[in-house]
Protein backbone atom coordinates (compact mmCIF):
# COMPACT_ATOMS: atom_id res chain seq x y z
CA UNK A 1 0.00 0.00 0.00
CA UNK A 2 1.31 3.44 -0.93
CA UNK A 3 2.08 5.56 2.17
CA UNK A 4 -0.27 8.52 2.51
CA UNK A 5 1.15 10.16 5.64
CA UNK A 6 3.85 12.76 5.01
CA UNK A 7 4.39 13.77 8.65
CA UNK A 8 3.12 13.04 12.18
CA UNK A 9 3.07 15.71 14.87
CA UNK A 10 2.72 14.73 18.55
CA UNK A 11 0.40 17.03 20.50
CA UNK A 12 0.64 17.69 24.22
CA UNK A 13 -2.00 19.68 26.13
CA UNK A 14 -0.28 21.77 28.80
CA UNK A 15 -1.37 24.18 31.51
CA UNK A 16 1.37 26.76 31.00
CA UNK A 17 2.79 27.26 27.51
CA UNK A 18 5.83 29.24 28.66
CA UNK A 19 6.93 26.67 31.25
CA UNK A 20 6.52 23.86 28.73
CA UNK A 21 8.42 25.78 26.05
CA UNK A 22 11.30 26.26 28.48
CA UNK A 23 11.27 22.57 29.43
CA UNK A 24 11.32 21.20 25.87
CA UNK A 25 13.77 23.94 24.93
CA UNK A 26 16.31 22.00 26.99
CA UNK A 27 16.17 19.35 24.24
CA UNK A 28 16.77 22.05 21.64
CA UNK A 29 13.15 22.67 20.60
CA UNK A 30 12.39 26.26 19.56
CA UNK A 31 9.08 27.88 18.66
CA UNK A 32 8.47 28.05 14.91
CA UNK A 33 4.88 29.29 14.95
CA UNK A 34 2.26 30.20 17.54
CA UNK A 35 -1.33 31.26 17.59
CA UNK A 36 -4.74 30.81 19.13
CA UNK A 37 -7.96 32.60 19.92
CA UNK A 38 -10.39 32.82 22.80
CA UNK A 39 -9.44 30.40 25.56
CA UNK A 40 -7.09 28.34 23.40
CA UNK A 41 -3.47 28.90 22.43
CA UNK A 42 -0.88 26.76 20.70
CA UNK A 43 2.88 26.73 20.11
CA UNK A 44 4.51 24.74 17.31
CA UNK A 45 8.01 23.66 18.35
CA UNK A 46 10.73 22.35 16.09
CA UNK A 47 14.10 20.69 16.63
CA UNK A 48 15.70 19.89 13.30
CA UNK A 49 13.15 17.76 11.44
CA UNK A 50 11.29 16.88 14.64
CA UNK A 51 8.19 18.74 15.74
CA UNK A 52 6.00 19.01 18.84
CA UNK A 53 2.75 20.95 19.19
CA UNK A 54 1.91 22.36 22.63
CA UNK A 55 -1.72 23.31 23.17
CA UNK A 56 -3.32 25.14 26.08
CA UNK A 57 -7.03 25.69 26.74
CA UNK A 58 -8.90 27.61 29.42
CA UNK A 59 -10.33 26.07 31.51
CA UNK A 60 -7.54 23.46 31.38
CA UNK A 61 -8.26 19.87 30.50
CA UNK A 62 -8.36 17.32 33.30
CA UNK A 63 -5.21 15.22 33.20
CA UNK A 64 -5.86 11.52 32.68
CA UNK A 65 -4.70 8.97 35.24
CA UNK A 66 -2.01 7.66 32.90
CA UNK A 67 -0.18 10.76 31.60
CA UNK A 68 1.38 11.11 28.19
CA UNK A 69 4.67 9.34 27.65
CA UNK A 70 7.16 11.07 25.36
CA UNK A 71 10.37 9.42 24.16
CA UNK A 72 13.28 11.45 22.79
CA UNK A 73 16.58 10.16 21.40
CA UNK A 74 19.60 12.38 22.12
CA UNK A 75 23.19 12.33 20.90
CA UNK A 76 24.86 12.95 24.29
CA UNK A 77 22.93 11.62 27.29
CA UNK A 78 25.30 13.08 29.90
CA UNK A 79 25.10 16.59 28.46
CA UNK A 80 21.31 16.54 28.30
CA UNK A 81 21.05 15.16 31.83
CA UNK A 82 23.29 17.93 33.16
CA UNK A 83 21.23 20.55 31.33
CA UNK A 84 17.97 19.29 32.86
CA UNK A 85 19.33 19.02 36.38
CA UNK A 86 20.74 22.55 36.23
CA UNK A 87 17.27 23.74 35.20
CA UNK A 88 15.72 22.05 38.23
CA UNK A 89 14.30 18.96 36.50
CA UNK A 90 15.77 15.86 38.18
CA UNK A 91 16.39 12.92 35.86
CA UNK A 92 16.71 9.28 36.91
CA UNK A 93 18.82 6.71 35.13
CA UNK A 94 16.56 3.84 34.07
CA UNK A 95 19.26 1.57 32.67
CA UNK A 96 20.80 0.48 29.38
CA UNK A 97 18.07 -1.29 27.35
CA UNK A 98 18.67 -2.72 23.90
CA UNK A 99 17.00 0.26 22.23
CA UNK A 100 19.22 2.71 24.15
CA UNK A 101 22.57 1.02 24.88
CA UNK A 102 24.10 4.40 25.67
CA UNK A 103 21.69 4.84 28.58
CA UNK A 104 18.09 5.84 29.19
CA UNK A 105 16.82 8.49 31.63
CA UNK A 106 13.41 9.51 32.91
CA UNK A 107 12.11 12.92 33.94
CA UNK A 108 8.76 14.75 34.00
CA UNK A 109 7.62 17.88 32.24
CA UNK A 110 5.82 20.72 34.09
CA UNK A 111 2.46 18.94 33.61
CA UNK A 112 3.68 15.65 35.08
CA UNK A 113 4.02 13.83 31.77
CA UNK A 114 6.76 11.21 31.78
CA UNK A 115 9.58 12.03 29.36
CA UNK A 116 12.19 9.38 28.59
CA UNK A 117 15.36 10.19 26.69
CA UNK A 118 17.90 7.68 25.50
CA UNK A 119 21.17 7.43 23.62
CA UNK A 120 21.39 5.07 20.65
CA UNK A 121 25.21 4.87 20.58
CA UNK A 122 26.49 2.34 23.12
CA UNK A 123 28.93 3.01 25.95
CA UNK A 124 31.42 0.57 27.41
CA UNK A 125 30.54 -1.52 30.46
CA UNK A 126 33.07 0.42 32.54
CA UNK A 127 31.33 3.71 31.71
CA UNK A 128 27.89 2.52 32.82
CA UNK A 129 26.40 3.84 36.06
CA UNK A 130 23.94 2.17 38.40
CA UNK A 131 20.20 3.04 38.04
CA UNK A 132 18.92 5.57 40.58
CA UNK A 133 15.71 6.32 42.45
CA UNK A 134 12.56 4.51 41.31
CA UNK A 135 14.54 2.87 38.53
CA UNK A 136 16.84 1.28 41.11
CA UNK A 137 13.83 0.05 43.09
CA UNK A 138 12.38 -1.51 39.96
CA UNK A 139 15.74 -3.16 39.27
CA UNK A 140 15.57 -4.79 42.72
CA UNK A 141 12.03 -5.98 41.97
CA UNK A 142 13.25 -7.54 38.74
CA UNK A 143 16.08 -9.29 40.58
CA UNK A 144 13.58 -10.68 43.11
CA UNK A 145 11.34 -11.88 40.28
CA UNK A 146 14.26 -13.66 38.62
CA UNK A 147 15.09 -15.41 41.90
CA UNK A 148 11.45 -16.52 42.28
CA UNK A 149 11.37 -17.87 38.73
CA UNK A 150 14.43 -20.02 39.45
CA UNK A 151 12.89 -21.47 42.62
CA UNK A 152 9.30 -21.68 41.43
CA UNK A 153 6.32 -21.82 43.81
CA UNK A 154 4.67 -18.51 42.90
CA UNK A 155 0.90 -18.46 42.24
CA UNK A 156 -0.25 -18.36 38.64
CA UNK A 157 -1.58 -14.79 38.64
CA UNK A 158 -1.14 -11.49 40.48
CA UNK A 159 -3.02 -11.36 43.80
CA UNK A 160 -2.98 -7.56 44.10
CA UNK A 161 -5.53 -6.95 41.37
CA UNK A 162 -6.66 -3.82 39.57
CA UNK A 163 -7.76 -0.63 41.40
CA UNK A 164 -11.46 -1.20 40.55
CA UNK A 165 -11.36 -4.63 42.17
CA UNK A 166 -10.99 -6.76 39.03
CA UNK A 167 -8.48 -9.57 38.88
CA UNK A 168 -5.08 -8.95 37.30
CA UNK A 169 -4.28 -11.60 34.66
CA UNK A 170 -0.52 -11.00 34.73
CA UNK A 171 1.70 -13.69 36.31
CA UNK A 172 2.72 -13.29 39.95
CA UNK A 173 6.46 -12.71 40.11
CA UNK A 174 7.27 -10.97 43.41
CA UNK A 175 6.20 -11.64 47.00
CA UNK A 176 5.64 -8.61 49.23
CA UNK A 177 5.23 -8.43 53.00
CA UNK A 178 4.86 -5.86 55.77
CA UNK A 179 5.89 -5.69 59.47
CA UNK A 180 2.44 -6.95 60.54
CA UNK A 181 2.80 -10.24 58.71
CA UNK A 182 0.57 -9.60 55.71
CA UNK A 183 1.89 -11.01 52.44
CA UNK A 184 0.78 -10.87 48.82
CA UNK A 185 2.11 -11.98 45.45
CA UNK A 186 2.07 -9.44 42.64
CA UNK A 187 3.10 -8.82 39.06
CA UNK A 188 6.03 -6.46 38.47
CA UNK A 189 3.96 -3.33 37.86
CA UNK A 190 1.58 -3.82 40.81
CA UNK A 191 4.45 -4.81 43.10
CA UNK A 192 6.22 -1.54 42.26
CA UNK A 193 2.97 0.38 42.91
CA UNK A 194 2.59 -1.31 46.32
CA UNK A 195 6.18 -0.59 47.33
CA UNK A 196 5.69 3.11 46.53
CA UNK A 197 2.18 3.62 47.98
CA UNK A 198 2.28 1.18 50.93
CA UNK A 199 5.34 2.62 52.66
CA UNK A 200 5.75 -0.29 55.10
CA UNK A 201 5.76 -2.91 52.34
CA UNK A 202 8.97 -4.68 51.41
CA UNK A 203 10.12 -7.47 49.10
CA UNK A 204 9.82 -10.79 50.91
CA UNK A 205 12.17 -13.71 50.37
CA UNK A 206 11.71 -17.44 50.54
CA UNK A 207 15.32 -18.04 51.56
CA UNK A 208 16.15 -19.46 55.00
CA UNK A 209 18.87 -16.88 55.56
CA UNK A 210 16.50 -14.13 56.69
CA UNK A 211 16.94 -11.33 59.22
CA UNK A 212 16.89 -13.56 62.33
CA UNK A 213 19.75 -15.88 61.26
CA UNK A 214 21.70 -12.87 60.00
CA UNK A 215 21.38 -11.06 63.34
CA UNK A 216 22.35 -14.18 65.29
CA UNK A 217 25.42 -14.68 63.13
CA UNK A 218 26.32 -10.99 63.38
CA UNK A 219 26.05 -10.92 67.17
CA UNK A 220 27.92 -14.18 67.51
CA UNK A 221 30.74 -12.81 65.36
CA UNK A 222 30.86 -9.63 67.44
CA UNK A 223 31.28 -11.58 70.70
CA UNK A 224 34.10 -13.67 69.32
Amino acid sequence: MQPLVSAAVPVSYVKNLQLSQEFYGLFGYTEARAGGEGGGRWSYLQCGEHTLLLASVDPPLIQVELPLLIYVYVDDLATVRERFEKAGHPAELVGYPDHAPGGEMRTRDPDGNVVLFGQRSAVSADARAEPTGAAARFSLIQQAAQAVSLRGGAPATCQIGLPEGNLCPKPAEVKLADPWGDTVWGCLSHAEEALIDARSAFIATEHADGLGPWLRQRRGTARS
